[in-house]
């Protein structure tokens, strides 16, 4: 989901940042917008399979078949790149994996039953040309293979690289859940910042799925975070809790290195190590502008990215129909500010294991301890969902099982 979807607003004109106050209120403000809370939104994105094969590589061409008229631009310039009926927009991952994101919404009911009838018919849309949505966190049965190549995925691959494997595995292999959540007003903003990251490492406790990589299991309960882990901590590496979030976001993204540069040509690498504030300070030809320090952000890859909107990164892609109990789980959680305090303090005990939650999930006798607090409270808040009582009664199952796991 773009700024731009949630808000209703266009990207604003380019302007030139010529110093480092200017560049961080400019983040400040992009990244953090107060308001009573009241829209969510999801991303969900799936590696995308043969039926027949799933260990056969899909090409940009089966996807440009299936998908028609709802192809992004980045498989076809001409498409009118239609939003599913519901109105989720689909993009393509550079491996291949497809992504649809939701419009906002008020209702978490209209949410639930809108997504999943886009889901509906993306499914439908390849299953006619003999594709399938995946069903885990990577993909259990290839090797990372690019299939977009843009610019902007090369200079990745190639400053990526110069750290490892991990995230040129990240890019072409692995699928994510994002939830989006409204800030909060102003006074509350800093609140929900520490408890979006406090609930981090038991949500991807309870929620991991992704054990299997290319056809072996890699002693990871969530390889996906392992892998984003091993990326680049610098952009990955979840944000500092305490005082103004969105001071000391926009500090930490000026002073992130450059992953890659747009310009005219095939061309987007840039020497490694040159951070934004240092391009600001004449490190790079040229004045840098509001338009470039928004594609910066947009590089950066924390747990918890703040987009105006809280995107929530932290949760791997789930079996299917699955991917409603975590968004459920999130939107309860956040609804009432009384709530959110309740979920600062029973996941206070668990708010640095990311390391042990990828690693072990719920076998980490700490998260386990918290995921059976987080249960009790999720019952006794559930009913602020204003679910259909079918399917309130659904979830309510799958979520002690997933949070209580016999």
């Amino acid at each position: 989901m773009s700024n731009a979807r949630l808000t209703g607003t266009a990207a604003p004109e380019a302007l030139p940042l010529y110093t480092l106050a200017d560049a961080e209120d400019y983040v400040a403000a992009a990244s953090f917008r107060y308001g009573a809370p009241r829209q969510l939104g999801v991303e969900l994105e799936w590696t995308v399979h043969h039926i027949a094969d799933p260990r056969r590589p899909v090409e940009a061409c089966h996807l440009r078949r299936a998908l028609g008229p709802h192809t992004p631009p980045v498989l076809d310039p001409d498409s009118p790149h239609q939003p599913l009926p519901g109105g989720s927009l689909v993009t393509v991952e550079p491996g291949g994996q497809i992504e649809i994101s939701s419009t906002p919404h008020d209702s978490l009911a209209a949410l639930l039953a809108t997504v999943t009838a886009d889901i509906a018919r993306l499914t439908d849309l390849l299953g006619a040309v003999g594709l399938r949505l995946g069903e885990h966190g990577t993909d259990p049965y290839r090797p990372p293979r690019r299939v977009l190549h843009t610019p902007r995925y090369l200079a990745m691959e190639h400053a990526f690289d110069r750290v490892g494997s991990a995230g040129r595995t990240m890019m072409y292999s692995t699928a994510g859940l994002q939830v989006c959540l409204d800030v909060g007003e102003r006074d509350r903003a800093a609140t929900r910042w520490a408890a979006v990251h406090a609930l981090g490492p038991v949500l991807l406790a309870v929620f991991a799925n992704s054990p299997v990589l290319a056809g072996r299991r890699t002693g990871w309960a969530s390889s996906r975070m392992a892998l984003l882990y091993g990326t680049d901590p610098s952009r990955t590496h979840p944000a500092s809790i305490g005082g103004d979030p969105a001071i000391r976001w926009a500090r930490r993204a000026v002073r992130t290195p450059l992953l890659s540069v747009p310009r005219l040509g095939p061309q987007w690498d840039i020497p490694n190590g040159i951070t934004f504030d240092q391009w600001i300070a004449g490190a790079l030809p040229g004045h840098p502008t509001t338009a470039d320090l928004a594609y910066h952000l947009s590089t950066l890859f924390p747990p918890v990215r703040p987009r105006g909107y809280l995107e929530v990164r932290y949760l791997d892609a789930q079996p299917a129909g699955e991917w409603i109990l975590p968004v459920v789980a999130m939107a309860v959680l956040f609804r009432r500010e009384s709530t959110v305090d309740a979920v600062m303090e029973l996941a206070a005990p668990a708010v640095d294991r990311w390391v042990q939650a990828a690693r072990r999930g719920l076998a980490d006798p700490v998260l386990a301890r918290v995921a059976r607090g987080l249960n009790t409270l999720l019952g006794e808040v559930l009913g602020d969902a204003q679910l259909p009582p079918a399917l309130e009664a659904e979830v309510a199952e799958g979520l002690e099982r997933r949070f209580v796991p016999r």
